[in-house]
């Protein structure tokens, strides 16, 4: 019997297929972590923005403000539709354009009490210099 001395090779192949073998677990790998972010409900966000519009609400933004803050409220529950729908990357959107719509809603309201308040002042100016030119006579 005579043994054969056997000479094993390996082929360039077969390191180009682990190679490509290990670049195709890494971008499966890398595809289910981000499909795992995607589909992860944006709580976070939809309380942020439920604090604003509730802010928008307390700062008058209903009464001076209206329009931006249907815009809030609407884009808001639209955000719910969607998260229970589990549309989270819409949701996620529509709650952030939602809270922005709020805080615009809320300085607008600021701004018009402020307003207020100055022209409620000035008239309190006016009425005290009236007064005074009436005494004066």
């Amino acid at each position: 019997m005579e043994l054969t001395n056997m000479k094993t090779r390996t082929s360039p192949t077969s390191s180009t297929h682990l190679r490509g073998l290990k670049l195709a677990a890494l971008a499966l790998g890398s595809s289910l972590v981000l499909a795992g972010c995607a589909g992860k409900p944006p709580s976070e966000q939809y309380a942020v923005t439920q604090s604003a519009v509730n802010s928008a609400v307390s700062a008058g933004g209903t009464e001076f403000a209206a329009v931006e803050m249907k815009a809030a409220q609407d884009k808001f529950k639209q955000a719910e539709i969607a998260m229970h729908d589990k549309k989270y990357d819409d949701a996620r959107l529509l709650a952030e354009q939602a809270e922005w719509d709020a805080r615009v809603a809320e300085r607008k309201a600021q701004a018009a009490k402020v307003q207020k308040a100055l022209q409620d002042s000035r008239q309190g100016v006016q009425d005290l210099r009236e007064e005074g030119l009436r005494s004066a006579e």
